[in-house]
């Protein structure tokens, strides 16, 4: 295998990993304050959106944070 397939492979799983553990934390930040997404599935009120938001702004945040940690780094 070579650099550049190492590279994409170690990006992609980052990214990954940092998607699903981002939308979990958005999740339990979440349901710590009381707007669980998935707390009633037939109702869909401002409690339940801004659950939702959270997760998707930790999936982002995740990502980038993910990212971020295998980027490589200029030698110093």
């Amino acid at each position: 295998m070579d650099a550049r397939t190492r590279h994409a492979l170690k990006e992609g799983l980052a990214d990954a990993s940092g998607f699903v553990i981002g939308s979990l934390a958005g999740w339990g930040l979440g349901r710590l304050l009381g707007l669980d997404f998935f707390a009633n599935p037939d109702a869909f009120g401002w409690r339940e959106m801004a659950g939702l938001a959270l997760i998707a702004l930790g999936c982002g945040v995740g990502k980038v944070t993910a990212r971020r940690l295998v980027a490589p780094r200029p030698p110093a």
